[in-house]
């Protein structure tokens, strides 16, 4: 990608005025203004998931019925006038790993075939609580333990860029649906990749706050992974996923993880009317990367120097020396394996291939597990070491665009990695905590998007979603949408 390129301005798409395509600030904005209802929205999305979803297969479990009686309410309140909350009468969507009161929540897997909560998740029920409407629930792999898409009860999904290719996973229903205008605003999980990842390959919006500050309580797996685990929001714009994550964030007193208070903030912020200081790392630190992401990468550098911004290319020994991918991998299977085959017992063959490689794991050793904590804690000492020095990370979300599903692994730059490596450059901020947002940047050769991703201190999401905001201000791909 040419360097001349980072300023282009992308022409809006020829529906991007549909209600459907409206962000979710926008919409209520319009409700409160009485120029749209939000019956007219609901059905707007309802219509459009009739028309789309048949193509990509993201939403899983409409609750139609529901969201227009919620409608209805919503425009009966604006017309008795008084105080509205931020997304009055706006549909979203939820991932079906995360659960709905009186909704089909089946969690990708035959072993929840027919299951039906009781009660609403911390997050559902703070968006509704701040006006949201539940339109659906979207499609994950099973027990959201992968990073494409695909399960033995509602199939795969794919990418509304390019119908061939996967949307990625674990919030892969979540974020084809609101690439494609099924939803403004949804919520998503991510564990190594699953929120950042599938925004990336469908050109959307997703944040992955600091660890603990969302809580996690009414997902499943609830307990397990609940120390890398995290609950987030996907948009089409800064500005949702930031009032979603405003909404969503804050202890239940329940959650024992997500004990932060909502005014928690950095230990060093940054310093006001001081340069932000940026340092950016495409390879080697995070292994072999296409070069049209790595020139993406390159290229936001450039934006955000131009900007004003203390810009530097940075390196991180611990990242270059160490493919954490490997130490996910050895503490997720030690944690959702053993509590795995208690749940399933002699089900096993009920199992997707997904479920099948966690139940079959064996324990680690005890001396493996504890080399892998001190890992992590490493992994830790690295980045604070890091962030003393600057503000922001700018990295690759995925080392390259949108594959093809299913595959043992990929080519890149010349290099055969494992199908794992698609996750080398997320999942050391699950590991670590560190919230992350994929941010849209450009576009490949291919026509595919490639985000970029910005990561901060603990408790610093304020300062990624301002850097986002000015990249996604320049680069106009807020409307710029698939066609169908």
């Amino acid at each position: 990608m040419a360097v001349e390129q980072r300023h282009r301005r992308v022409v809006p798409s020829k529906d991007a005025d549909a209600i459907y395509y409206k962000d979710a600030t926008e919409l209520a904005a319009l409700v409160r203004a009485k120029q749209l209802t939000s019956v007219e929205i609901v059905q707007a999305h309802l219509d459009r998931i009739e028309a789309i979803n048949p193509k990509i297969n993201a939403v899983v479990t409409l609750i139609a019925e529901g969201a227009l009686r919620a409608a209805e309410a919503a425009d009966a309140a604006v017309s008795a006038g008084g105080d509205l909350d931020a997304l009055h009468g706006v549909p979203f969507t939820i991932k079906d790993s995360i659960d709905t009161a009186g909704v089909l929540t089946q969690r990708a897997s035959r072993i929840f075939l027919g299951h039906v909560p009781d009660k609403d998740a911390t997050v559902v029920s703070r968006i509704k609580a701040a006006g949201g409407i539940p339109l659906a629930k979207t499609n994950l792999p099973e027990f959201s333990a992968w990073q494409e898409t695909d399960n033995l009860v509602t199939g795969l999904s794919r990418n509304p860029w390019n119908l061939d290719r996967t949307p990625g996973g674990s919030s892969g229903g979540e974020s084809a649906a609101i690439a494609a205008g099924l939803s403004p605003l949804g919520c998503g999980s991510d564990v190594a990749i699953s929120i950042r990842g599938p925004a990336a390959l469908t050109g959307i919006v997703g944040l992955k706050a600091t660890h603990g500050r969302i809580p996690f309580t009414g997902h499943f797996p609830q307990h397990e992974l609940s120390r890398y685990f995290h609950i987030g929001p996907l948009a089409r714009s800064v500005r949702d996923v930031a009032t979603a994550f405003s909404i969503m964030q804050g202890p239940d007193g329940i959650d024992g993880l997500a004990i932060h208070s909502k005014d928690a903030g950095p230990d060093n912020p940054p310093i006001p009317g001081k340069p932000l200081r940026v340092g950016w790392l495409a390879s080697p630190g995070f292994g072999a990367i296409d070069p049209e992401v790595a020139a993406a990468v390159s290229a936001a550098a450039d934006f955000l120097d131009d900007v004003g911004c203390a810009v530097e290319p940075v390196a991180i020994p611990f990242l270059t020396e160490n493919n954490v991918n490997d130490t996910a991998a050895l503490l997720y299977g030690a944690e959702l394996g053993r509590p795995l085959r208690a749940l399933v017992g002699d089900r096993s063959d009920e199992l997707h291939a997904i479920g099948k490689f966690y139940y079959d794991m064996p324990d680690p050793s005890f001396a493996d597990y504890i080399d892998a904590e001190k890992k992590v804690d490493r992994l830790k000492a690295a980045l604070v070491e890091y962030f003393q020095r600057y503000d922001v990370l700018l990295c690759p979300v995925v080392p390259f665009t949108a594959p093809l599903p299913g595959q043992a692994g990929y080519m890149v730059d010349g290099e055969n990695v494992p199908s794992t490596h698609m996750m080398r450059a997320t999942v050391p901020f699950d590991l670590s905590g560190n919230p992350g947002l994929s941010v849209p940047f450009t576009f490949s050769s291919e026509g595919l998007p490639i985000n970029i991703q910005l990561v901060s201190k603990w408790f610093d999401e304020a300062t990624i979603l301002r850097v986002g905001a000015l990249i996604e201000s320049e680069n106009g791909l807020k409307d710029h949408h698939p066609n169908f």
